[in-house]
C-alpha cells in the first residue's frame, strides 16, 4: 500500500522507507516553535534537563505575540524570560515587538518553513504551515522542551482524509468560508488525529492566503495536521518569501501521495457551491450559510489573527469599508498579522480607509482572539470575528458570544451592525 503526503514526510524524517497509520516513530525536526505563553514553561522544563544549548539555534523560533505589547506585569515577566533565553542560547529567530508578528503569519512570511518540513510548535494552530506542503502540528510545552534539546519528537503516524477540491469559488467566498463549510460538514471531531489532505483541480482557485487560513483551522476539526499539495502557487510563494538562511532553501522537498495511498475517507468539495459561511456559538462546526443567518446584531467586529490577518484579508476589508462607516455602537478592530502587512496597509492606503471608516488599526497581536487583551467582550455582547475559535468565553465573558466568519462578512457586518452578506452592500 502507498503513503499519503504526511506519511511520506514522516517516513523521510524518521529515516524509514515506509510508515503506516498507527505506527509510532521518532522523527527529526526542521522547526521548533513557541510563543510567550507556551515558551516559558517549555524553557523551565528545558533547563531541568541540564542541556547547555538547543539542538540548532537556527531551527528554534520564539515569537512573543499573545500578550504583547505586554498587557500586565505577568505578561512582561513571561516575555522577559523568553527574551533572556533567546539571548543566552543565541536563538537566531527571536522576533521582538516591532519586528514580530502573529507567529503563524510571520514564519511563512520570513521563509522559515518550506515544503517537506517537519514542524512542531507549542501552539495548536501550528498546523497552518501545511499550506506550504509541510507536516506541522501543535504539541505541549514539555514536548517543545524535548524538541529544543534533541531536535526530535515522537509521533503516531496519522491516518488521512483526502479532500478533492473542484470548481471555482464565488466572488466573496474565501478559504475561511471553505474550511468553515468543511468543518460544518464533518464536525469538530470529524478528523480526529487524522491528516486532512487537500488536492484536486480546485486548488488552483485558492490563493496561498486562502490555503494558510484553511490549514490553520484543521485543528478545529480535530486533525493532527492539514496539508496541501504543492503546486506552482506554492513554489512561487516560497520563492517570493526567500529564506533567511541558505541552508533552509536546500531543505525544500515536495512529497506527493502515492496513487494507491490509503485514505479513511475521500470527500469531494465543490467550491462553486459554497456560500459565505458563519459559525454560530459555541463551536466552529455550528455553521450556517449567510442566507440562513437571520437578524443577528453585533457589538464588536474583529478582523485579523493567525487565521485571517494576511494581506488579502486586509485588502478585502478595505474594499468593503472604503467610503463607508462602521455602524453606530459597533467597535471594529483590525489586526494585521505582521509588521510587514501593517506597513503594506499604510503604503496601499488601507490604513486611511480603516481609520476614516471608524475602525481601529492595531499592532500585530493574538490578544483579542484568546480573550487576552485589546478587545475583550463584556457579558451579553456579541462579536463577529475572523479568528478560529468561538468556544464559551473565548473572547471574554462567559456570557458573550462569538461568531466566526471571513473578512468580507466581518467587514460588511461592521457597516450594517448585524451579520451581513457583502453582496448586499
Amino acid at each position: 500500500m502507498g503513503m499519503t503526503m504526511t506519511q511520506k514526510i514522516l517516513a523521510a524524517h524518521a529515516g524509514l522507507k515506509r510508515v503506516k497509520a498507527g505506527q509510532f516513530i521518532e522523527a527529526k525536526l526542521d522547526i521548533v516553535l513557541a510563543n510567550d505563553i507556551t515558551g516559558p514553561p517549555a524553557i523551565k522544563e528545558f533547563e531541568k534537563m541540564g542541556v547547555k544549548g538547543v539542538f540548532d539555534a537556527n531551527k528554534v523560533v520564539l515569537v512573543p505575540d499573545h500578550f504583547t505589547p505586554n498587557k500586565d506585569i505577568q505578561a512582561a515577566e513571561q516575555c522577559k524570560l523568553l527574551r533572556s533565553f533567546a539571548a543566552e542560547r543565541e536563538i537566531a529567530n527571536y522576533f521582538e515587538v516591532g519586528e514580530m508578528g502573529i507567529e503563524h503569519a510571520l514564519l511563512p512570511e520570513k521563509g522559515l518553513v518550506v515544503a517537506g518540513d517537519a514542524v512542531i510548535g507549542a501552539d495548536s494552530h501550528t498546523c497552518t504551515y501545511g499550506a506550504l506542503g509541510a507536516f506541522a502540528t501543535g504539541v505541549g510545552s514539555t514536548d517543545m522542551a524535548a524538541g529544543m534539546a534533541s531536535g526530535k519528537a515522537w509521533f503516531k503516524v496519522p491516518a488521512a482524509i483526502r479532500f478533492e477540491l473542484v470548481g471555482k469559488p464565488g466572488k466573496w467566498v474565501s478559504g475561511k468560508d471553505v474550511i468553515l463549510h468543511i468543518i460544518g460538514m464533518i464536525g469538530v471531531d470529524g478528523a480526529l488525529y487524522k491528516s486532512m489532505e487537500f488536492m484536486g483541480p480546485g486548488l488552483k482557485r485558492l490563493s496561498m492566503d486562502d490555503r494558510l487560513s484553511m490549514a490553520n483551522m484543521a485543528i478545529e476539526a480535530g486533525a493532527k495536521n492539514g496539508i496541501f499539495a504543492v503546486d506552482e502557487q506554492t513554489r512561487a510563494y516560497m520563492k517570493a518569501h526567500k529564506c533567511k538562511n541558505k541552508a533552509l532553501k536546500k531543505r525544500i522537498r515536495v512529497y506527493e501521495p502515492d496513487a494507491d495511498a490509503v485514505y479513511e475517507r475521500e470527500i469531494r468539495v465543490d467550491l462553486s457551491k459554497i456560500r459565505p459561511t458563519v459559525a454560530f456559538p459555541h463551536l466552529p462546526d455550528n455553521t450556517r450559510s449567510i442566507d440562513e443567518v437571520g437578524d443577528v446584531r453585533v457589538d464588536q467586529v474583529v478582523i485579523g489573527s493567525c487565521t485571517n490577518g494576511r494581506y488579502e484579508d486586509m485588502k478585502t476589508a478595505a474594499k468593503i469599508l472604503k467610503g463607508r462607516k462602521v455602524a453606530k455602537g459597533v467597535r471594529c478592530i483590525i489586526f494585521p498579522g505582521t509588521q510587514r502587512i501593517y506597513l503594506d496597509c499604510v503604503r496601499d492606503g488601507f490604513a486611511e480607509i480603516f481609520v476614516k471608516a471608524g475602525a481601529v488599526l492595531s499592532t500585530p497581536t493574538c490578544g483579542p482572539c484568546l480573550g487576552g487583551h485589546s478587545g475583550i467582550l463584556a457579558a451579553g455582547e456579541r462579536a463577529i470575528s475572523t479568528t478560529n475559535r468561538n468556544f464559551v468565553g473565548r473572547m471574554g465573558h462567559v456570557d458573550s458570544e462569538v461568531y466566526l466568519a471571513s473578512p468580507a462578512v466581518a467587514a460588511a457586518s461592521a457597516v450594517r451592525g448585524r451579520i451581513s452578506n457583502p453582496e448586499e452592500l
